[in-house]
């Protein structure tokens, strides 16, 4: 199996169903709670484990309760957690989620113990583990995401970056030569364009338009996805961590650009049909089955 390191955040989300999104000031009665577990990083680690990747989570949770059901439920999916630190008076992450009777959400995020991850024991996991692949969200600190990126270039790992939430990149970041994968709305967030991010040293960029598909924009040109329509939307919250999770286990096994993007794209299509960030990522055979009879096949 490839082997993947992921750099990022664990969360517990608490997910509130409403007949439509609140305005600003406005509040709504939900219909429904659940607690589901979350985190960008934790999210994309379990949607590569799916596929088959050989998974390493590096990050940080509290010694509470929520940073226990965070361990348990990443190595439930068979991540290794051996590099995921325990940091004791510090409270693990959390979200609170609400999701639409459309499937669409809004999300706000209480780092907590994911902004105390250590930069250069960071660099160190992934020198010993020697990764084929490293992939980086933005929800943990920027000194850490800078760090695990050099030290995955120096091993001779590619770099795959989720650019969310969208925050300024630096140049030393860009100059490492990542991929990177980002919806629409993270890279207007970002201020820059794909031809702009690839100027500064990215490799390639990803932008993901839910339904509508996705393109990969390169310096030799652009490469356009299209949009998957699985089945009914129930949630969409884990789309894009699927999108980045599965595309981080295609590339790491060897899969060429176009084809991985394509069948990260039909992941992500089929994560939205079930509750949950990560209820609905599919297995390698679900994914499998599916591309079998996709029009987009």
């Amino acid at each position: 199996m490839a082997r993947v390191a992921v750099v990022g955040s664990a969360n517990i989300d608490h997910v509130i169903r409403v007949s439509q999104l609140p305005r600003r000031g406005e509040t709504v009665v939900g219909s429904g709670y659940a607690q589901h577990m979350g985190g960008k990083g934790a999210n994309q680690a379990v949607a590569a484990a799916r596929l088959g990747a050989a998974v390493h989570f590096i990050g940080a949770v509290g010694t509470d309760v929520a940073g226990n059901l965070a361990v348990q439920s990443l190595e439930a999916e068979g991540v290794d957690c051996t590099a995921l630190a325990r940091i004791a008076d510090a409270a693990s992450g959390v979200a609170v989620i609400t999701v639409d009777d459309q499937g669409e959400n809004q999300i706000a995020v209480a780092p907590g113990a994911n902004l105390l991850v250590d930069p250069a024991e960071a660099a160190t996991r992934i020198v010993a583990l020697q990764p084929a692949l490293v992939l980086a969200v933005l929800e943990i600190p920027m000194t850490v995401v800078l760090s695990a990126a050099q030290a995955a270039r120096d091993s001779g790992a590619q770099v795959l970056l989720n650019a969310a939430p969208a925050r300024p990149m630096p140049d030393a970041l860009l100059a490492t030569g990542p991929l990177i994968s980002v919806n629409a709305d993270e890279l207007r967030g970002l201020g820059l364009s794909a031809t702009a991010l690839l100027e500064r040293g990215a490799r390639c960029v990803i932008v993901t338009r839910g339904a509508e598909g996705a393109s990969a924009v390169t310096p030799d040109g652009e490469i356009s996805i299209p949009g998957e329509r699985a089945g009914t939307v129930v949630d969409a919250t884990g789309a894009g961590d699927t999108f980045s999770g599965a595309l981080a286990a295609l590339l790491a096994d060897g899969l060429e650009l176009a084809d991985a993007a394509r069948m990260a794209n039909a992941a992500a299509g089929l994560s939205v049909r079930r509750a949950g960030a990560r209820g609905g990522m599919p297995t390698w055979r679900e994914l499998d089955d599916y591309l079998k009879r996709s029009p987009s096949a």
